[in-house]
């Protein structure tokens, strides 16, 4: 595993947003699934000690994915739904992303999302903007800790990709 690769993370608080660069030593296809299969999505997508347990995942414009963040007592916690935007294949694709209760109705304002990808060298660059409808949900977010626990997250995925090759 390459030690040297890209990690970025870097708010703006006037443009209310965030953008995140994280290369992978790992193909395209591999990374891309990463991001957008139930399956894969569950192993990482969430810091320890915390899991991440999706129960709708329809990956399509205008399907959503919904999931909760469930403590290490298998509590069910944070519930949030991701919306599909904008899909292309193995390049891109955006979502409206807003925390939700457990019946899926949700507690705006929320955020957009658009991640990028691409790869070279067999090596995966995925480029991932954050923009939040208000400023002060994005300053709530990093004061909760939203760098510390998706630095977590996305390292976490780095940690499973070798096994999934």
């Amino acid at each position: 595993m390459m030690s040297n690769l890209l990690f970025g993370f870097t708010v703006d608080k006037t443009t209310k947003s965030v953008l995140v660069e994280k290369e992978f030593d790992a193909g395209l296809s591999l990374v891309w699934d990463a991001f957008t299969k139930k399956k894969i999505l569950d192993q990482w997508w969430a810091p320890k000690p915390f899991e991440s347990r999706t129960m709708v995942m329809d990956f399509r414009v205008g399907g959503r994915r919904f999931y909760a963040m469930v403590s290490a007592e298998g509590q069910e916690l944070n519930y949030s739904v991701q919306s599909y935007t904008s899909i292309s294949p193995k390049t891109n694709f955006k979502f409206e992303s807003v925390f939700a209760d457990k019946d899926e109705n949700p507690f705006p304002p929320g955020s957009s999302w658009d991640l990028t990808f691409s790869e070279e060298n067999g090596i995966t660059k995925v480029s991932i903007s954050i923009y939040n409808e208000s400023l002060e949900r994005m300053e709530k977010m990093i004061e909760m800790g939203f760098k510390e626990g998706f630095t977590a997250t996305l390292n976490a995925l780095e940690a499973i990709l070798p096994s999934l090759k």
